[in-house]
């Protein structure tokens, strides 16, 4: 007798995954295509299948027809008719009106003429128009960018065949000497080169530079590369001068520190949203040269004023990398408009299984507030009550503990507040980095943890993205951005660099009964989604630290 499948499909589009279920694993794996993890409890995890969620699918090279066979084979009751037919609507929507380019300029276009008119009759649309043409509507040529983003929220979703600039040519070959590109990384560069534009989504530790060298040897052209700040600038130099042709004086930093433009440029999204008297003051380096490819690393830490000015960067071929396509402020819709739809997404536990990112367990360690520290809490406002649970004095003991008990790992110790870091910082005697740390320190900071001459290093949010330390092993976490989902990802991301085999360890330290609590779970959502479960532990089961060992 066959057993029934994990998933319970429901009319209102939420999907419920059975945990324990056998081919619970399967399922997540197929779903992750189109579907959005909403809640992640012990049991039975909810997600819900959105319009983005499917023409992300879409666009990936995903049908209707398979995303209703995954459903079909995996749930335990009959997928409702209503549901099915919605899918194939909503993905009937993408690509059902295309944005062309003819000796003129740009075109919209459709063979389905209602959908055309409603369109052309939408207020906010109206002005990005400019009449007639054949077989379409003429498109103003500064409003391909706000043109998608409009559509989008009509429920209209256009395929972009306008087409790129090439961009002034520059020979950028990949030099695999000793390496080569792994089998996702090539499909990832293949599926991008296609299309021209979009995101591909891969996990920390997975090569997604190599992605963006691989991107930028099939475009042969000058590339400006927009990172999230100077280490990871300079972290992107480092790689492309090992794995390309390129050489130093082919490469350009554009940042606080130095204002270089070379036939590649590594800028900060930083500097591109200082102002100076009201305006943007160094907008400058978007209309430097003639770029052929724009690439956008950790796509979804895309500061908002940067979509505003990516919106008048349509002609430009267009790369998004990123671990996770979830934005905490809510703007997904703006990364597949203006950035372009995901084009190709490998599943976490999927890269692990091939060898190529470490196995990680999680714990969640869960600690009492003093009475003191409860009756404080208590009498605080929201915001307050937070900061109090999250920075508890008593999870500085338990840190020891955790450390104890892995006495010779690579450790990190994370948090937010650094008044908490620099408690911890003393008490452990290790490192501390922050953002106030100076670059020229940070990076001894980094190279003395890759050496082993510090094991222990405490580091506030500015070791959540583009930090290269592949011998970390263990991970505290003892405070977040509330429940930051993109976050915790990044965090446990620190730990996927392969190791031989070993098996990381990423310890989040909560205090019980808190909304420190509530927002761990929030935070969690996103692993969840990826097969990570965490097992809970309280305080007491780690044992007693050795003072002298931590």
């Amino acid at each position: 007798m066959t057993l029934p499948g994990p998933l319970i499909v429901q009319s209102d589009r939420t999907v419920l995954l059975e945990v324990a279920h056998p081919d619970a694993t399967a399922a997540r794996q197929s779903l992750q295509v189109f579907a959005e993890l909403e809640r992640a409890p012990e049991h039975i995890h909810t997600y819900r299948v959105t319009r983005l969620g499917l023409w992300n699918a879409r666009a990936a090279g995903h049908t209707a027809d398979e995303i209703i066979a995954t459903l079909d084979r995996h749930a335990k009751f009959p997928v409702p008719t209503g549901v099915a037919q919605d899918i194939r609507e909503t993905i009937g929507r993408y690509g059902r009106l295309v944005i062309e380019r003819d000796d003129e300029g740009l075109v919209l276009r459709s063979d389905d003429r209602p959908v055309l008119e409603e369109v052309r009759r939408s207020k906010k649309i109206q002005p990005l128009l400019a009449g007639p043409a054949a077989d379409g509507i003429r498109v103003v040529d500064w409003a391909r960018g706000e043109l998608k983003q409009e559509l989008v929220k009509l429920g209209w979703p256009a395929e972009d065949l306008a087409g790129y600039t090439p961009g002034t040519p520059l020979e950028i070959d990949l030099e695999e000497d000793g390496w080569s590109m792994r089998p996702y990384q090539a499909d990832a560069v293949a599926h991008f080169a296609a299309a021209g534009s979009g995101v591909v989504v891969l996990p920390c530790g997975a090569g997604k530079t190599i992605v963006g060298a691989g991107a930028m040897a099939a475009t042969d052209t000058t590339t400006l590369i927009l990172v999230t700040n100077t280490v990871s600038a300079r972290q992107w130099r480092a790689e492309l001068l090992a794995r390309t042709s390129l050489t130093e004086d082919d490469i350009g930093e554009y940042s606080g520190q130095t204002k270089e433009i070379k036939p590649v440029t590594i800028a900060t999204y930083q500097i591109l949203t200082v102002k100076r008297g009201g305006e943007y003051a160094h907008l400058g380096v978007l209309d430097a040269l003639d770029w052929g490819l724009i690439v956008y690393d950790e796509v979804h830490l895309l500061p908002a004023p940067v979509f505003k000015l990516t919106a008048d960067l349509q002609a430009r071929r267009r790369l998004g990398l990123t671990a996770t396509l979830v934005r905490e402020d809510g703007r997904e819709s703006d990364v597949f408009s203006l950035i372009g739809p995901k084009r190709f997404d490998a599943p976490w536990k999927e890269i692990e299984q091939q060898g190529f990112i470490a196995p990680a367990e999680c714990f969640e360690v869960r600690i009492d507030l003093d009475e003191d520290e409860r009756l404080e809490y208590a009498a605080s406002g929201d915001r307050d009550r937070y900061r109090i649970a999250a920075s508890s004095p008593r999870k500085i003991e338990t840190v020891r503990r955790v450390l104890a008990q892995h006495p010779d790992e690579p450790t990190l110790v994370i948090g937010q507040y650094l008044d908490q870091l620099d408690e911890l910082s003393a008490a452990l005697g290790a490192p501390l980095l922050t953002g106030e740390t100076p670059v020229a320190e940070r990076q001894e900071l980094f190279q003395a943890f890759r050496e082993g001459t510090e094991r222990v290093l405490v580091v506030s949010k500015v070791a959540n993205f583009s930090v290269d330390l592949p011998d970390a092993s263990l991970a505290v976490q003892v405070s977040g951005s509330f429940g930051s989902r993109q976050e915790e990802a990044q965090r446990l991301g620190r730990l996927l660099r392969p190791k031989g085999g070993r098996t990381a360890s990423f310890y989040t330290i909560v205090a019980r009964d808190t909304v420190d609590q509530e927002f761990a779970l929030g935070r969690q959502r996103f692993l969840a989604e990826q097969g990570y479960a965490y097992t809970i532990l309280d305080e007491h089961e780690l044992g007693v630290a050795d003072r002298a060992t931590a």
